[in-house]
């Protein structure tokens, strides 16, 4: 099968195309025919850092972890997919788990689910790990009707989908971009805020009468979490997905609030409760098909051959959405 593979770590410049060995079936398992792949920051991260990440692949190395395609072959034990079915999962590119930016990937049944009826490949292979991350972060920090949800980064891959859910859910929706975003922030149902223009107290004080978002999901992390801590209403509930750095709880403390770090890939690391994603996926699949989810892709599409170039795009910032690549 045709693929394209990582010779090294480093810069863009380490993928390359590859022949390799079409993988076999095995329980449990099913073998997929990959129609799309999209890149997420941490495919980026993997490939420039390593081994100083625990689940970085044996070289060569075929990273993409999200997926859309069609099951080519099913193993002993699997029930709920047959050949022909169409998917999309989060399931491979770490650790001995083959990714999919090749033409077949071998998956986990527990992790994935039949893609949203109403959804191209492409657009569906932008949704598992965002989305995953998404709901994981809301439904911990228990976002209900009525609350106040603040998302930071909304036009970002995770933050773009969170608002559409945080709204399926009933939630009056505010989120932070820049001015750039804010089109698309609305489009999406939220209320925009300029966070490079107006203090953490102000928009609080706009939005709240000074009392505090009920939910806030920090999708930008470092030292935006403070922000976060901030913005958040006593006992509130804060999740995030970027928790890499020492800082001061003071404010949680003081505040009483809960955190919630969202790590979407311990299920796949660890061989952990893998069946919650199969049952995300498949309630995220379900509000696509009602109208209420639809990923929004970059401008810029992408081959297999364009691997380098899919990954610069992602590094740019200039990106609205997620980038993807299809797959032949």
């Amino acid at each position: 099968m045709k693929a394209t593979i990582i010779e090294d770590f480093g810069g863009t410049d380490v993928f390359a195309s590859a022949e390799l060995e079409k993988p076999n079936v095995k329980p449990g398992h099913v073998v997929v025919k990959v129609a799309a792949t999209s890149v997420n920051t941490i495919d980026m991260m993997i490939r420039q850092m390593g081994t100083d990440l625990p689940f970085a692949p044996a070289l060569p190395g075929v990273l993409g972890m999200d997926f859309a395609g069609v099951i080519d072959q099913v193993g002993e034990g699997v029930t709920r997919f047959k050949v022909g079915d169409e998917v999309y999962g989060c399931a491979g590119g770490l650790g001995d788990l083959q990714g999919a930016m090749a033409e077949y990937m071998l998956a986990d049944a527990q992790l994935i689910a039949h893609k949203p009826t109403s959804l191209s490949m492409r657009k569906a292979a932008a949704i598992p790990l965002v989305g995953i991350t998404a709901y994981e972060g809301l439904t911990r920090a228990q976002a209900s009707e009525g609350q106040s949800v603040l998302v930071h980064g909304g036009a970002g891959g995770v933050g773009h989908l969170a608002i559409q859910i945080a709204r399926s859910f009933g939630a009056n929706v505010y989120a932070t971009g820049g001015s750039e975003a804010q089109a698309l922030i609305e489009k999406l149902g939220a209320t925009y805020i300029d966070y490079r223009n107006e203090e953490v107290s102000d928009y609080v004080q706009a939005h709240t009468q000074g009392k505090g978002f009920d939910v806030v999901y920090d999708t930008v992390g470092g030292p935006n979490l403070q922000n976060s801590f901030a913005a958040a209403k006593l006992n509130g509930q804060v999740s995030t997905t970027v928790s890499l750095l020492e800082t001061d709880l003071s404010p949680v403390h003081f505040s009483g609030l809960s955190l919630h770090v969202v790590f979407m890939l311990i299920p796949m690391i660890h061989n952990h409760n893998r069946s919650a994603h199969g049952e995300i996926l498949t309630t995220l699949a379900q509000m696509a098909d009602a109208g209420k989810l639809a990923p929004v892709l970059d401008s810029q599409a992408f081959s297999l051959s364009e691997a380098s170039q899919a990954h610069d795009r992602l590094a740019s910032g200039q990106v609205m959405g997620k980038v993807v690549i299809s797959v032949p």
